[in-house]
């Protein structure tokens, strides 16, 4: 959820920044722009549209020679997506040039408050009130701009990352973060300032991530000092290792980024039990668990705290951990759980999943949650995010970048770090046998490659497809664990694909969504072997019963869907606790595929964000 790159250095920036951009457009945004600081002057261009928009629009109108520049991606908050209200916004004076993500909740009082001494305001933004409040703590307290940005965000209440930069003092940048990530690449004299490091992974190896509630101030000759906002106190940064390649965040020769994604999932999934899955040995090794095995095996409940796809692979994590380690579990929207008060005990264990480790509604729930003493374990997949710094431990996904918004590989990694988790604690818990144990150890290292085989199926889904792209509405239905799975499905074809569609357990079709089955409603229906596969057929008949059009995604070999259903997908058998990592591959295709096929730009939606850093 927008987008922030910023160069300062001996390099030209406008390339830098403009190809940050570019890199950063699967966070999602309506609007571009960029500020350049060149021969004394300080030059900007911005448009509603795509970066690609803004370049030809910049080039066109000004000379973008210059060694400092700030860049921006918007996904409007305050104000309709306009020329007017995209980033860069100024200051009254022109002075100051400022980018920002997030929301400031207090803009209007203090906007009236500024208003009131004479500031005028050209567009809606709240960022516009906020470079001018930096502003005027200048003039007040004649203040230099690192302590007018400290001073001026310890006035404001919302979430942000800001870059600042004043033309009178044309050898720093000011950034500052709160509840909005916010990376500084290190190079030789120069410096990178991004939302990811995608942007400056080619310059640099080394980047600072700045904590919540951290000023920096950035010199080209001098380096980086950074604060505290709230006391002023120096912060001791710490210098991380990239552990990210340019290759990894290109296409790869897919046609988009999503497609190469979900190729990606068997050495995803690979790379995520690694070293952690020990078949052969009959050995779960994930160190977050063992460091804090007590909190889990004393456990009353575990709660799990995610949102959109997450929150999916959380309700798949309820019917793993349930079944295997008989310990409740609660799955909440962190967007909910948040606001309603929630019952927390000491003696809970929470799970926050978050692909990005930045979603705004699970740290706020994470916080919540510690704040009442429960311990707190982040499934998440970006190393230094946000969530991985917060909660008391946790497990990285190892899925390597997702570009694409809407998740494919982060569904199923997460799936696959909370198997393993319910594994480890149900050998811990003696509330498995050990040959069970160990049939489902040898089962998941062999999920990446019956995926493999799930992929294969890709042409035959491309053409089930092209039958339905024209549908205006579909039903995914699934029992057991493959309910979230039809959910996911759902998800993904309504946010690629603009289709409306609704996932349910098969049994609740009785109980309403039967009225809406008619010779034009697709249904897709997973209807694999294992689980309630009896009553899925008499769900399947039903339909069919209805002049329903079914989609049936089966075991190789199954004769009987295959003669009720108008057509079929086939995968390979799996035990019913981890059909989910299979059952969803052909449900990602079809979305994919039928997106396509109506023009839809299926790696940045209309409307969606990769990373929802505001509420």
């Amino acid at each position: 959820m927008c987008g922030i790159v910023g160069y300062i250095g001996n390099r030209e920036a406008y390339p830098i920044v403009a190809k940050g951009l570019q890199r950063l457009e699967y966070r999602g945004y309506d609007s571009a722009g960029i500020a350049i600081y060149g021969n004394g002057e300080l030059k900007y261009s911005k448009t509603k549209g795509k970066v690609a928009d803004m370049r030809r629009k910049l080039e066109a109108e000004i000379d973008p020679s210059g060694t400092i520049a700030l860049g921006h991606t918007r996904w409007a908050t305050h104000g309709v997506p306009n020329d007017i209200n995209s980033h860069p916004h100024f200051s009254n004076s022109g002075n100051l040039v400022i980018i920002h993500n997030g929301i400031i909740e207090n803009y209007d009082a203090l906007k009236k408050e500024l208003t009131s001494r004479g500031y005028s305001f050209s567009s809606d933004t709240d960022t516009e009130v906020l470079v001018n409040l930096i502003e005027d703590v200048i003039v007040k307290e004649g203040v230099k701009l690192g302590k007018a940005v400290q001073m001026t965000l310890n006035q404001v209440v919302g979430a942000y990352a800001i870059a600042v930069f004043d033309r009178r003092k044309p050898n720093e940048i000011v950034v500052a973060r709160l509840g909005s990530p916010l990376a500084i690449g290190i190079g030789k004299d120069e410096y990178f300032i991004a939302s990811d490091a995608s942007p400056f992974i080619e310059y640099t190896n080394n980047v600072i991530y700045l904590e919540d509630g951290e000023v920096a101030v950035v010199r080209k000759e001098k380096g980086i000092k950074v604060r505290k906002i709230e006391d002023d106190t120096m912060v001791d940064p710490y210098v991380q290792e990239l552990q990210l390649n340019l290759e990894q965040i290109e296409k790869g020769g897919f046609d988009h980024f999503m497609l190469k994604e979900i190729f990606e999932q068997p050495a995803a999934i690979r790379d995520t039990y690694r070293g952690r899955l020990l078949a052969d040995e009959g050995i779960v090794s994930m160190a977050g668990v063992d460091d804090n095995l007590e909190r889990f095996l004393n456990a009353k409940r575990i709660i799990v705290v995610a949102c959109g796809t997450s929150w999916h692979a959380g309700l798949v994590s309820e019917y793993l951990i349930e079944e295997l380690t008989r310990i409740p579990v609660e799955v909440e929207y962190a967007s909910e759980f948040r606001y309603r008060n929630p019952i927390i005990n000491r003696d809970d264990v929470v799970i926050a999943i978050s692909q990005s480790g930045e979603t705004a509604d699970t740290m706020a729930a994470i916080k919540l949650a510690k704040e009442r003493g429960a311990f707190v374990f982040g499934v998440c997949n970006v190393v230094g995010s946000s969530i991985a710094r917060e909660t008391h431990a946790g497990a990285y996904t190892h899925a390597g970048p997702e570009i694409g918004v809407a998740s494919t590989k982060a569904f199923t990694t997460q799936i696959t770090i909370l198997a393993l988790i319910a594994l480890k604690l149900a050998k811990a818990k003696g509330t498995i046998s050990k040959s069970d144990f160990q049939m489902h150890l040898q089962e998941l290292e062999t999920i990446p490659q019956k995926i493999e085989v799930a992929l294969e199926s890709n042409d035959a889904i491309r053409e089930v497809a092209f039958r339905y792209k024209d549908a205006r509405n579909c039903i995914y239905l699934g029992r057991g664990c493959n309910f979230p799975v039809a959910l996911e499905g759902a998800l993904k074809l309504k946010e690629i694909s603009y289709i409306h569609a609704e996932g349910y357990p098969a049994a609740e079709m009785k109980h309403g969504p039967i009225a809406l089955i008619d010779e034009e409603m697709p249904v897709v229906v997973i209807a694999t072997r294992k689980g309630h596969y009896e009553k899925v057929v008499s769900n399947i008949q039903e339909i069919k019963s209805r002049k329903g059009k079914i989609i049936a995604i089966i075991n190789e070999g199954d004769t009987s869907v295959r003669e009720l259903a108008d057509h079929v997908i086939e995968v390979p058998e799996t035990m019913e606790s981890l059909s989910p990592l299979v059952n969803t591959i052909p449900l990602q295709l079809l979305s994919y595929h039928i997106a396509v096929m109506l023009n839809k730009n299926v790696d940045q939606p209309r409307n969606l964000a990769k990373s929802v850093t505001v509420e």
